[in-house]
């Protein structure tokens, strides 16, 4: 029930107005008359001394505070009013709106204290992956400058080994640019009628070398026959399938096996699988693999190269097709990736 401030008002007049009669009662040679008016004129007095204290001073007061919350949140976001509480008690409404606000404001701060966090990781892996391939070409400069240049063989293989180094810093940037024109959306999609199969193939075909290093053998997998037409952009599911593909080669056993599978997922979608029967992650690290710089082992990722972004950038693509990557995995039973396409 709501307690308007009239209904307070006339619920207090009327107990003072009862215990001043009750009381008056007892004194000797009060009369009738003298109890009615004195009651009457308690009640009525009492009735607009309390309406006026709880409305002008408390309610209005109160609802002023409300109103100006209540537009604060509506600007803040973009609340419809339909959905503010409607109630004629301010003190429940003002609390509610309250409740509301300081968890929201709260949640906002959460955020932010994350995104703070991330930025200085994000920046210190950064400077961090910059710096080594720099240095590295930088030390091999200096030494040709120092003399050693005049040594032909000496300075062809200082040459190359700094070539190389500037190379993985160009890659380095440029994922750092495709990263970030995906995140704010200015790299857009241009989706086609695409081969899956067909481009399987063709990255079996380009990292033959890579796995024969590894003695790794690749297997496509499906029950369909013939092209399986997808709804894509061909670069960029390229771009997805060779950084799966390549990952589970470099992350594999020496002598295993890597394996694609295309299979139907109801009638729009198809599934798409990359498996590998290498060592498997971690289950503490298989939630953080798809966020920038991550990586397993350190140590490792770093002998086996790579700028440390492409499961991240592999997201970010398959997050523009509308689809997300999952991944299962089991320490030395190997690790699954999936995700679903719309069949054309």
């Amino acid at each position: 029930m709501s307690l308007s401030p009239r209904f307070i008002a006339l619920l207090l007049a009327s107990l003072i107005a009862g215990l001043t009669m009750v009381f008056l009662a007892f004194v000797p040679g009060t009369t009738g008359s003298m109890l009615f008016v004195v009651g009457v004129s308690s009640f009525l007095l009492s009735f607009f001394l309390v309406l006026y204290t709880i409305d002008i001073l408390v309610y209005r007061e109160i609802t002023k505070l409300y109103e100006a919350i209540r537009k604060l949140k509506v600007r803040d976001f973009s609340i419809s009013r339909k959905s503010i509480l409607k109630t004629g008690n301010p003190f429940k409404k003002l609390n509610d709106e309250i409740f509301v606000y300081v968890a929201r404001k709260q949640k906002e701060i959460d955020e932010l204290k994350k995104m703070e966090q991330f930025r200085r990781e994000f920046l210190a892996d950064v400077s961090h992956e910059l710096k080594t391939p720099i240095f590295a070409a930088q030390g091999f400069i200096h030494t040709l400058i120092d003399g050693a240049v005049d040594d032909e063989y000496v300075r062809d293989k200082f040459l190359a080994k700094a070539a190389r180094s500037l190379d993985g810093l160009d890659a380095l940037v440029q994922d750092l640019v495709a990263l970030s024109q995906l995140e704010t959306g200015e790299l857009r999609m241009h989706f086609d009628r695409v081969d899956i199969r067909h481009i399987t193939d063709e990255i079996f075909e380009q990292l033959e070398s890579v796995a024969q290093a590894r003695k790794t053998t690749f297997r496509l997998k499906t029950p369909l026959t013939g092209p399986v037409w997808v709804r894509a952009d061909k670069q960029r599911i390229t771009q997805v399938m060779t950084n799966l593909i390549q990952n589970a080669v470099k992350y594999g056993n020496d002598g295993g096996k890597v394996v694609v599978t295309l299979e139907d997922e109801g009638k729009k979608h198809l599934l798409v699988t990359v498996k590998d029967d290498g060592p498997g992650i971690p289950p503490e690290h298989l939630s953080r693999i798809f966020e920038r710089f991550y990586r397993v082992e350190k140590s490792r990722s770093k002998e086996q190269g790579g700028t440390g972004l492409g499961l991240a950038i592999v997201k970010h693509i398959l997050n523009a097709h509308k689809s997300k990557i999952t991944v299962l995995s089991r320490l030395d039973k190997g690790t699954e990736f999936r995700f679903k396409l719309d069949k054309e």
